[in-house]
């Protein structure tokens, strides 16, 4: 976490350089509690940083580490990463994003991970907009939106406003 803090504070290439130092502990000494969740973090970093390669064998890291221990808390989280990152590497992966942001709105409600949900609902509404279907995007993004009574001022929560309203 140390690691994705100095990443986001402005010093990327440090931050992702601890975060692999770290994550290389963790492999060392089989510690898998909540590795999923710290693969989530870096991959997310890496591709802030466009670092598109690494960030996919992170995901394909942690959906691994989630068969093997049943680790389901980030699932959804994993499965929009994913989606993003093909979208990263070409937008001829839409099909393929899309349902990767499907699956982790389904998992997101199913697990009434509601945070998660909205981020999915984000992802997957920002795909719809590019490709002229508004409605669509405004369906699935409103409805989670709507579900929140708190919290506005966060970054998620401001996104979704943001982009709901160029759904109008």
């Amino acid at each position: 976490m140390r690691g994705w803090a100095v990443a986001e504070q402005g010093l990327p290439a440090e931050g992702i350089a601890q975060m692999r130092e770290s994550l290389g502990v963790h492999r060392a000494m089989h510690l898998q509690v909540v590795f999923t969740y710290f693969l989530a973090f870096f991959a997310e970093t890496l591709a802030r940083n466009r670092n598109t390669g690494e960030a996919l064998g992170a995901v394909t890291e942690a959906f691994e580490v989630m068969r093997t221990t049943g680790q389901r808390m980030y699932e959804a989280e994993l499965h929009r990463l994913k989606g993003e990152l093909l979208l990263q590497v070409a937008d001829g992966n839409a099909a393929e994003a899309e349902a990767c942001f499907r699956e982790a709105l389904v998992i997101a409600s199913h697990q009434q991970a509601k945070s998660l949900e909205l981020r999915a609902a984000v992802s997957a509404a920002r795909l719809w907009k590019r490709q002229g279907k508004k409605n669509e995007a405004r369906d699935v993004l409103a409805p989670i939106y709507d579900w929140f009574t708190e919290g506005f001022d966060t970054a998620d929560l401001r996104d979704a406003k943001e982009l709901l309203d160029t759904l109008v």
